[in-house]
């Protein structure tokens, strides 16, 4: 009895016979769709970019110079005009900067932030396709049951509008039933609704309406969640969940700034080399000539008694730059940090706290949806064998068309809530992987396994329908 009367409930709650999309077929259109997981590959890939921006400020700096000028001197015995070209390239090596190397770890824990962001993105993806994927299932049993419920309710109303008629039973009756058969139908356009909103969650990540999707099978088995000790789940959360790892990310980077803001007070060393060539063109200097060596002891070798000359030069040395005072901003700058650093530090424990209570509170859900739909099951059978004894104590005169109709109503409401369970087993099974850190599109493979591609038990529901289609006596 109990076995014939599941298949019935399975026919009833997968009465979508078309063939549809899967899940995996879900998966695939919202990764190309989904705005959310091209934002967070985006944010990924400019904080690849920013790390390499702050990488090149350690790195060697080489550029080109280039100049030309035209000068005129005047002055006490000199009156000079001449021209000079230039060319050449420059090299600058910082030696030692530290507040560019606190910069770039700071870049490159933000980018591990970001990955982490990427990561908790793809994951929260998956959860959002099966989860908008299961809850148009849910919609679509929870209609089905609404419009069975509908059904049903009329037949009985019309009975009891027969009976009216011929005297058997009081008016009070035929009202009874008219109000809960208006109360069923509005129950049951409220369930359509729900479909529609359903579907358009659905289509929000896919960019497509699928009126049919592939249910599960009605052998689909509740497992419960392996180990089945929830405190190494939470111990597996702690080291692997990426809200985790990208809190303990955006901690490292506000250290690394505050030992950059520190870094505002110490000196830098940089290696600079060069070498060029300097033409002078048209040069008229008698006065200098006369002069020849200067009281300063520099000369003018190589330049004087030429109209044109050209130069080579090659530099190479060393400079130093010791910060003194910078009005104040470098010391607040560091106390900025360490507040920022506090921040993130808050933020890391909240999380954690938030992650253990999650993973041990989903841990126990799921087993709590296991158990409820075993014992749904047998509130399946127990529902309908009232209804069948209530039913058969309304022909005989010993129940009133209140009982039955109540007696209806319990049944599929047994029905909607063993499918409701199922439901909300693979959604929070999902969720506890994903709160653990272990989920991943493997999970929506082996899920996809258990949907069927046809509505299963049709006949069994037909076979249910002719029972609940036999008249009263």
């Amino acid at each position: 009895m109990k076995k014939q009367l599941l298949c019935g409930l399975i026919g009833l709650l997968s009465t979508q016979a078309a063939l549809g999309m899967d899940l995996i077929e879900t998966y695939e259109k919202a990764l190309s769709y989904d705005s959310g997981i091209a934002a967070a590959r985006a944010s990924l890939e400019a904080q690849e970019a920013g790390a390499d921006v702050t990488r090149s400020a350690l790195l060697p700096q080489i550029g080109a110079y280039g100049d030309a000028n035209h000068i005129d001197v005047d002055g006490p015995n000199q009156d000079n005009s001449y021209k000079s070209y230039g060319y050449g390239v420059q090299l600058t090596q910082p030696l030692f900067q530290a507040d560019a190397w606190f910069a770039y770890d700071a870049a490159q824990f933000r980018t591990e932030a970001a990955r982490a962001e990427y990561n908790l993105a793809q994951q929260q993806l998956i959860l959002d396709v099966a989860a908008a994927y299961f809850d148009v299932l849910r919609a679509a049993d929870n209609l089905t049951t609404a419009r069975a419920t509908e059904n049903a309710i009329e037949r009985q109303y019309q009975q009891a509008q027969e009976r009216f008629d011929v005297g058997l039973i009081a008016i009070t009756e035929v009202y009874e039933a008219r109000a809960s058969f208006d109360d069923s139908t509005s129950r049951r356009i409220a369930a359509e609704s729900e479909l529609d909103i359903a579907r358009e969650r659905l289509a929000r990540l896919t960019g497509e309406y699928a009126e049919d999707l592939e249910n599960l099978e009605r052998d689909f088995p509740l497992m419960r969640p392996m180990p089945l000790n929830p405190n190494e789940w939470e111990s597996t959360a702690l080291e692997q969940n990426w809200q985790i790892q990208r809190a303990i990310k955006e901690l490292q980077a506000s250290k690394a700034n505050l030992d950059e803001a520190k870094a505002g007070h110490y000196p830098t060393v940089d290696l600079n080399a060069s070498w060029g060539q300097q033409k002078l063109d048209n040069i008229e200097d008698p006065v200098t000539a006369s002069l020849g060596g200067q009281r300063d002891g520099t000369t003018t070798e190589g330049i004087i008694g030429q109209r044109d000359g050209t130069t080579t030069e090659g530099i190479i040395g060393l400079s130093l730059n010791v910060p003194l005072y910078a009005g104040g901003g470098i010391q607040a700058g560091v106390r900025q940090q360490r507040a920022t650093v506090n921040l993130q530090d808050e933020n890391l424990k909240t999380t954690r706290r938030d992650v253990q209570v999650n993973t041990r509170s989903l841990f126990r859900t799921v087993n709590t949806n296991i158990e409820t739909a075993s014992a749904l099951e047998q509130t399946i059978v127990s529902r309908r064998s009232a209804l069948d004894a209530t039913r058969a104590g309304y022909d005989v005169g010993t129940r009133n068309i209140v009982e039955v109709l109540d007696a209806e109503q319990a049944y599929y409401i047994a029905l909607r809530d063993y499918a409701n369970a199922r439901y909300d087993y693979v959604v929070n099974s999902l969720s506890l992987k994903q709160a653990a850190g272990t989920l991943s599109p493997q999970d929506l493979i082996e899920l996809n396994k258990w949907l069927s591609e046809t509505a299963p038990g049709i006949e069994a529901l037909a076979n249910e329908e002719e029972t609940l289609d036999s008249p009263m006596k």
